[in-house]
């Protein structure tokens, strides 16, 4: 039996080697001795919280949830960032090949996963219902799940922190005739229905009804021939696709979402032995198979939100950046509007990413100075080949630094747009029109403050953006909001020339 001090003297050894230190510099960071870290990483050493905490700081990592605290960032900023980074893979195409993977009964492995707090609260589920989920080096997971899942241990206290958990659904409709799942939660985005799911299912023979805590599901399976989707939604797309992949009979899904994740679905459910043809488009036609146990890989293509959001870091700070594997079909319009607002971009050739499908490139940001302009016309998001709804955000710090007034129309979502007046907290002149519209005038100088991040993903790191722009420190607390989309971003931002410190309440 592995004891706790050995588990967690392993985790640290291994985030230390990821951080590239050697253990007499990680050492000296901490202000000890290397055989004391040898100590640790080997569990040979009782470690206090204390303890705990400052090697979190130093790894820039939280090890442990420690009483439940907080975790922080403080921001020296004004400095301009420079150098190249490289995406990690996506955090939505993520969560959804986690749903999927219940549907295969074989090995099913993910090639460099994100390791971020959705991907984690997903795990936690999986793990509850007897999934075996396993971490291997460079960051692959492999997945093992039991004959029979184990839905009455099903963790409901992680489920609740992820809407994701409702994509389970589709996959596990096809082994149980009656279940149930925990309420789900995720960003706080205003009324986000489970009506659409509902409608979806249904052809399939599915019953979803609200009860006191959770959703109870009834299954009766059919094949429905023709779906007709309510929306376009991304999480809806792939239940309706997961209930479509083990009906033999021929599914045509219209309306669907043809964004970046649901192609990523898309790819690996024909790894597995599934007909899906569409891809990419708004009706695909999906002939599924009764029963699927093979072992797979696959590798997820990297997270075209994340290039958006060091592409708005680079602009917000003027700053010549170059980011590394952009998925480039879904940021062709943001690109452009950039272009248009007078921004220099440069790009190299496409190339595959490792999926043998994704088209990348690598875009270099330059300066513009100060130059920048507002568009005349309204900035909004459209569904895919449009401009992505989780890209638009990252409009507002780069409109408050640009010469006018920008108004953008976020219609996705009834509470985001209010989220974005956070930044007038950092000297940003953000006007709420209504709860979908702001005015964003510009330029702007910004200020350095101490904030609470709002408690929805890309609202958050709007601020974090700003306050790398703001001369002088800045702190934004409790940022788990930001560490469920991406991985070791203060790091990473700070390779690029930012100062950013992490720090962890007890």
């Amino acid at each position: 039996m592995i004891s706790t001090n050995e588990k967690i003297g392993s985790l640290i050894a291994q985030i230390r080697q990821d951080r590239g230190l050697t253990q007499s510099e990680f050492a000296k960071k901490l202000g000890t001795s290397q055989s004391a870290v040898n100590r640790m990483e080997h569990g040979r050493q009782n470690l206090s919280l204390e303890t705990l905490g400052r090697i979190s700081d130093v790894l820039n990592k939280q090890l442990i949830s420690l009483s439940g605290g907080a975790t922080n960032l403080r921001i020296e900023g004004g400095h301009e960032l420079k150098g190249e980074i490289t995406l990690k893979t996506s955090k939505n195409a993520a969560v959804g090949l986690l749903c999927a993977s219940l549907l295969n009964y074989g090995i099913t492995t993910f090639k460099a996963f994100p390791r971020i707090e959705e991907v984690y609260r997903i795990i936690e589920v999986l793990e509850s219902m007897g999934v075996s989920v396993k971490w291997l080096p460079g960051n692959d997971i492999e997945i093992r799940r039991p004959a029979k899942l184990k839905l009455d241990r099903l963790n409901a206290q992680a489920a609740r922190k992820t809407r994701s958990v409702l994509m389970m659904i589709g996959s596990i409709m096809h082994d149980e005739a009656e279940f149930k799942i925990p309420y789900a939660g995720g960003c706080k985005l205003g009324s986000r229905t489970v009506e659409p799911h509902l409608y979806a299912l249904e052809n399939f023979g599915v019953s979803i009804v609200a009860k006191s805590g959770h959703y109870q599901i009834v299954v009766d399976k059919k094949a429905p021939g023709r779906v007709t989707l309510y929306e376009p939604g991304d999480t809806v797309t792939e239940n309706a696709l997961f209930a479509a992949a083990r009906t033999t009979e021929e599914t045509i899904i219209e309306f669907a979402s043809a964004n970046y994740a649901i192609q990523e679905v898309c790819f690996f459910l024909q790894k597995l032995g599934v007909k899906v043809d569409g891809v990419g488009t708004t009706r695909m036609t999906v002939t599924g198979v009764p029963h699927i146990k093979k072992n797979v890989t696959y590798a997820p293509s990297e997270d075209p939100i994340e290039a958006m959001f060091f592409t708005s870091a680079a602009v917000t700070t003027n700053s010549k950046v170059t980011i590394k594997r952009v998925p480039i079909e879904f940021m062709t319009v943001e690109l452009l509007k950039l272009e248009k607002m007078g921004l220099r971009v440069d790009q190299t050739p496409r190339y595959k990413a490792e999926n043998g499908k994704t088209d990348l490139v690598d875009l270099t940001i330059h300066k513009h100075d100060g130059k920048l302009r507002a568009l005349a016309d309204k900035i909004h998001s459209l569904p895919f080949p449009g401009l992505n709804a989780d890209n638009l955000p990252y409009f507002v710090p780069i409109a408050a630094v640009t010469k006018g007034r920008t108004l953008i129309h976020d219609w996705m979502y009834e509470n985001r747009a209010i989220y974005y007046t956070e930044l007038t907290k950092i000297g940003g002149q953000v006007e709420l029109a209504d709860p979908h519209r702001v005015y964003v005038t510009g330029p702007t100088r910004f200020t350095v403050s101490d904030v609470v991040c709002p408690p929805a993903l890309r609202p958050a790191s709007l601020l974090l953006i700003g306050m790398l722009a703001a001369p002088g420190t800045s702190m934004l607390r409790n940022v788990y909001t930001i560490n469920r989309g991406y991985e070791d971003l203060a790091e990473r931002l700070n390779s690029l020339g930012a100062r950013i410190t992490v720090l962890h309440e007890m």
